[in-house]
């Protein structure tokens, strides 16, 4: 929100010497947002003046139209003779008053305006276009020209208010009356200690029956409609300098005389209008929802297909709008600078309240956010549409001669003033400072409440903040007028002795242990499309389709909570590929969620207490189950080449072997089996799998990725991927990681070379070689694959080992190695049909 400080002087009566810094300083205390202060004019410098163009002399044999105008500037240039001045611009001809700059002035951005030859002749000065003034955009991209009532030799800085201050006010979304000149002002005079001049506070004619019916049918979506008529607008009225300039500092475009006035008194109040041509409106106005397929032109000239819940204005035809939206093409206000002679002369000015999440729903589903959804949405103060009605009917009657009918339609549906009650020290409580009950009570006046009551508070809301709903939020009102920088640092005392939990301590050497593995940190945010799920080709059965969906995402093209970390990762790696990285390792810690199956209302926790270690359980039972996953991804090469020798690219031995250094971290022994599962190739898939209370449990995946997969997702050719359940890890793991035991003995390796059938998975093998060889083994490794049929058969594929035996208290001979061996191949033999390669 763009607030003037011009404007807001209007109703708060500022000290002279307030800035627009010192208002910044203010306000950000008070609790709002001011990111920055824009110094309109800082760098103009005069003179410019309002001149009467009297001659123009088309200039020829230049590649663009030139012409050489000459302007009366009145006494300006201290001669009182024409002024002779160059300029391209075409939308102005003789007799129009135009906004001149003489030598010796300087325009925003620095630049220096002096007498100069150019296209043969010599220019004394520049006329100006609202670009080149800073002004904003006006919808011309030309020459600014004036009403000619202006006066010449007149000072345009002045005329044109080119100096001010803007203060630029991020407006969160519960403070929707900040959206508005009112809502800031209230905020200015309370911060300052000054009284408002309410705008709002005018007097508005009671309704009666002689107004322009109108017919609400959903009262729900709409609980306030005000409508008014006004007529005789005179075609050829536009916007005064002071209203064209206002809404351009708030950052709206001027349109038209009777759009103009309806932004204008939606900045000034807060209350979105709307205004009908009312020889286009056909009948009663109605409000309804649409009917499934209705289809409306709004005011962009797009066409849109209604959904079954849009609220939408209706007059007997079908819907002429999108409520609290946008309008429909079909009842647009008609600019008299194009078709004087159909310009609208006669219109019916609408002023209502809809319900907020409606049209912030209808706002996203079309996407057509507008300055109207965008207040709805966040909250407008209903009380206030009869008055924002009046003060348009005021300045159309003013600024264009139009005559207001007696007629008033107002309908609203019943409701209550929201109260709540409250403890006098409950924000004493909530911010560990006394206030006091009298300094409670006053400051909640200060925003706008009725309190009544002594120990505890009975607190009427004001309607201009429907985000005060309970204690909490009144006592945020207290704490923020009293001064967050006035609540006392203290600072926590942790009981001696305790630091990271043991969870956190393994998710940090896990991500150390990747780290040091070659891998770079990349986290992701947790949210998906289901989509995804069909890209990485998962089965309709699998768990993993089941999400959790958010009621108010940040993207609607990605509403659920993810049940995985691939699709973060891989769109990750994805980016990095198409910016030129090609070698890429990258890994992601962090939660998935899964949906309960029995679906339970969350607790409001209370922040004046401690919750109870009930109300912290039944918070729990209403999350997702939300295990720790660790995954990785990987593509291009794993070693670069160079002068040490050839590298090689990344696999899927790779990627098992990231979840083999995790699983150590863990304290677990991993298992490793040939397996298939949703994204991974199915012949380069492994699945992992450790060992519980006796029984085995599948906790991830590892190997490459499908083609089929690859392409869906643009990913690069033999990407691979690794993806676990750290919970389930760790508690398979003994929890403590063991220092590495040195022995003072001598190790005794002995390699084996057996043979067996392609389909045996060498894990089996080695499980086998490991049960066999007993306690002296320390350590075993595969160290050769080889595969030829004329020397070891068809079908068939030899498995090299290498087996380090050691003794904890002597030094082995050659016979107990030689026994070791021998028991573990027999074994190996035994279980998986393995001989020794001759």
């Amino acid at each position: 929100m763009r607030v003037p400080l011009s404007w807001l002087r209007e109703y708060v009566d500022l000290p002279a010497t307030e800035t627009g810094r010192d208002v910044q300083a203010k306000l950000i205390s008070a609790g709002l947002e001011v990111e920055t202060v824009e110094q309109l004019g800082a760098d103009l410098k005069g003179p410019l003046v309002v001149g009467q163009v009297l001659t123009i002399e088309e200039l020829e044999g230049f590649k663009k139209p030139i012409r050489f105008c000459t302007v009366d500037v009145g006494q300006a240039n201290g001669t009182g003779e024409p002024q002779e001045i160059v300029c391209g611009a075409r939308n102005f001809a003789v007799g129009d008053k135009v906004v001149v700059v003489l030598p010796g002035a300087t325009l925003p951005g620095g630049f220096s305006i002096s007498a100069r030859k150019t296209y043969g002749k010599v220019s004394h000065g520049m006329i100006c276009s609202t670009d080149e003034l800073g002004m904003g955009d006006d919808g011309t991209h030309g020459i600014i020209v004036l009403p000619p009532e202006t006066e010449v030799g007149k000072d345009a800085i002045e005329l044109l208010e080119l100096v001010d201050e803007v203060l630029d006010i991020a407006v969160t979304a519960n403070r929707g009356d900040c959206l508005s000149i009112r809502g800031v002002a209230r905020e200015t005079a309370i911060a300052y200690g000054l009284p408002l001049r309410d705008p709002a506070l005018i007097d508005v004619p009671a309704p009666n029956a002689y107004g322009y019916p109108v017919q609400v049918a959903d009262p729900f979506g709409c609980d306030r409609f005000t409508a008014r008529t006004v007529t005789g607008l005179r075609p050829e009225a536009r916007s005064p300098i002071w209203l064209q300039r206002r809404l351009q500092k708030v950052g709206m475009r001027p349109i038209s005389l009777a759009v103009d006035v309806t932004n204008y008194v939606m900045m000034e109040l807060g209350q979105p209008l709307h205004a009908y041509d009312r020889r286009l409106v056909q009948g009663t106005i109605g409000v309804r929802r649409a009917q499934e397929g209705e289809k409306l032109v709004t005011l962009d000239g797009v066409e849109r297909k209604l959904h079954a819940e849009d609220l939408v204005i209706t007059d007997e035809r079908g819907p002429i709008g999108l409520a609290g939206v946008m309008g429909g093409a079909n009842t647009e206000i008609a600019d008299h600078t194009e078709d004087v002679e159909n310009a609208t002369t006669d219109v019916v000015i609408e002023a209502a309240h809809f319900n907020a999440v409606s049209i912030a729903r209808t706002a996203r589903r079309h996407k057509l956010l507008s300055e109207a959804s965008r207040r709805f949405e966040r909250g407008v103060d209903p009380q206030a549409a009869a008055a924002a009605a009046q003060r348009t009917v005021d300045l159309l009657v003013l600024l264009a001669g139009g005559t207001a009918e007696a007629g008033v339609t107002e309908v609203i549906a019943p409701s209550a003033p929201r109260t709540i009650t409250v403890p006098a020290d409950h924000p004493d409580k909530v911010a560990g400072v006394a206030y006091g009950r009298e300094t409670v009570v006053r400051r909640l006046q200060e925003v706008g409440c009725d309190v009544y009551g002594q120990d505890e508070l009975i607190v009427t809301v004001p309607s201009w903040r429907p985000d005060l709903t309970d204690p909490n939020d009144l006592a945020e009102e207290v704490i923020r007028l009293e001064g967050y920088e006035n609540l006392p640092s203290t600072l926590p005392k942790p009981p001696a002795g305790r630091g990271l939990t043991g969870r956190q301590r393994l998710h940090r050497r896990i991500g150390r242990a990747l780290a040091g593995a070659g891998y770079v940190e990349a986290p992701n945010y947790p949210f998906v499309g289901e989509q995804v799920f069909d890209q990485l080709g998962l089965a309709a059965e699998d768990p993993a389709r089941r999400v959790v969906k958010l009621v108010n995402p940040l993207s609607d093209e990605e509403p659920a909570l993810r049940t995985t970390l691939l699709p973060g990762l891989l769109g990750a790696l994805r980016r990095n590929d198409g910016r030129g990285s090609h070698d890429l390792a990258l890994f992601e810690t962090g939660l998935v969620f899964h949906p309960r199956e029995e679906r339970r209302a969350a607790v409001h926790l209370p922040v004046d207490r401690r919750p109870t270690d009930e109300e912290i359980a039944a918070l729990n039972a209403a999350l997702p189950e939300q295990p720790r996953h660790a995954a990785v991804v990987l593509a291009g090469a794993r070693e670069q080449a160079g002068w040490w020798g050839k590298g090689r690219p990344a696999d899927w031995a790779d990627a098992i072997e990231a979840a083999r250094t995790i699983a150590r971290e863990a304290g677990a022994e991993l298992v490793v089996r040939k397996g298939q599962y949703g994204p991974w190739h199915p012949g380069r898939c492994a699945e992992l799998i450790v060992v519980a209370d006796g029984a085995e449990r599948v906790v991830g995946h590892a190997g490459e990725l499908h083609p089929r997969v690859l392409k869906a997702l643009g990913l690069p050719e033999r990407t691979c991927a690794m993806e676990l359940n750290l919970d389930a890890l760790e508690e398979a793991g003994d929890g403590i990681p063991m220092a590495p035991g040195i022995s003072t003995f001598p190790v005794a390796t002995q390699d084996v070379a057996l043979v067996v059938d392609k389909p045996v998975p060498a894990a089996e093998v080695e499980a086998a070689l490991r049960a066999g060889a007993g306690e002296l083994l320390e350590s075993i490794r595969l160290f050769d694959v080889y595969e030829n049929a004329e020397q070891l058969g068809e079908g068939r594929k030899s498995l090299a080992y290498a087996l380090r035996f050691r003794a904890p208290d002597r030094t082995l001979t050659v016979d107990e190695a030689s026994a070791a061996r021998d028991a573990a191949v027999a074994l190996a033999g035994e279980r998986t049909g393995a001989v020794l390669r001759g």
